[in-house]
């Protein structure tokens, strides 16, 4: 079976959190990687309640230095350091992380346990084997990242059936990675019987910024597109002042785009007894399309 890219919203509120709405945080898990972006205040006891550990971090991805993003950076950083994470932990960020983040050590007077590696990045600056990553700048009046989550498109070998023809796993399957038949101990065994097709599939996070051109560009042809949407319509020029969307501006960039599914967050507390009217005003655009709340859990 194809590997799945799971998406779990830790925190979906804007600045000021709600009862129901923590401050932002998302994490994604693919195979051995869980990649944490943004860490607003309470995401540790966010862990604890959605029943996952945070000692599974591998990194951390930082859209901007806003409060309601990173204020639980420290929780974090220090329940690892008591849990015994014995990892390296990759932080990446916009221009500034590296310096906010040796202050951020600095203040709270952090022993380091772990090594952790802090990188400020644009473009693509992790390509692995089965995925990448990459970052785009936004426009939200300091330095302000998205990112991209991509999972490389390759045929893979189906472990089950190599079980049930007693075929050994080793150098000898190179080929059928490539699409080629292979003679093992005098048997032809072929490729089209033996492996399966995962496409390319892509996650784009695009939290704080103002409506721009970069967004439909950097979030093209998205399996997932997940945006903010802090404001109605009817606030679209308070929307603009605050370097924020509103729903119909993410609904439009996810339709431009040709993304498959939009999620929004970011909800403003004002819409808090009302979602509906954000989810309305952005299914008039684009039909697939949901708002997240704290918890909920999304597989492409």
């Amino acid at each position: 079976m194809p590997s799945q890219i799971k998406v779990t919203f830790l925190g979906t509120s804007d600045q000021i959190p709600s009862a129901d709405r923590n401050h932002t945080a998302i994490l994604l898990s693919y195979e051995g990687e869980n990649i944490l972006i943004d860490c607003g205040e309470g995401t540790q006891r966010q862990f604890r309640k959605a029943g996952l550990n945070p000692c599974k971090l591998t990194r951390i991805l930082i859209t901007h230095w806003h409060g309601d993003h990173v204020l639980g950076i420290p929780g974090i950083l220090s329940t690892l350091a008591l849990q015994g994470y014995n990892k390296t932990l990759h932080i990446y960020g916009p221009k500034g992380t590296k310096e906010f983040m040796e202050e951020l050590l600095k203040v709270f007077g952090f022993k380091k346990k772990y090594e952790i590696k802090v990188e400020e990045v644009h473009g693509k600056f992790l390509d692995m084997k089965d995925f990448y990553l990459e970052a785009e700048k936004m426009e939200h009046g300091i330095p302000c990242n998205s990112y991209n989550f991509v999972k490389k498109g390759f045929l893979k070998i189906d472990k089950t059936k190599l079980k049930k023809l007693k075929l050994p796993e080793g150098s000898h399957l190179a080929e059928l990675k490539n699409g080629k038949d292979i003679v093992f101990n005098g048997k032809k065994y072929k490729a089209k019987e033996l492996t399966f097709s995962e496409n390319e599939k892509k996650v784009s996070v695009i939290l704080d910024t103002k409506f721009n051109s970069k967004i439909e560009e950097f979030s093209k042809n998205s399996d997932l597109l997940i945006l903010e949407s802090s404001f109605s319509d009817e606030l679209a020029e308070q929307a603009k002042e605050h370097l924020h969307m509103t729903a119909k501006q993410a609904a439009q960039a996810a339709k431009k785009a040709k993304a498959k599914k939009l999620i929004l967050t970011h909800l403003s507390q004002r819409y808090e007894k009302a979602p509906q009217i954000i989810l309305k005003e952005a299914k008039k655009i684009f039909g697939s399309v949901a708002i997240a709340k704290d918890f909920d859990v999304f597989e492409v």
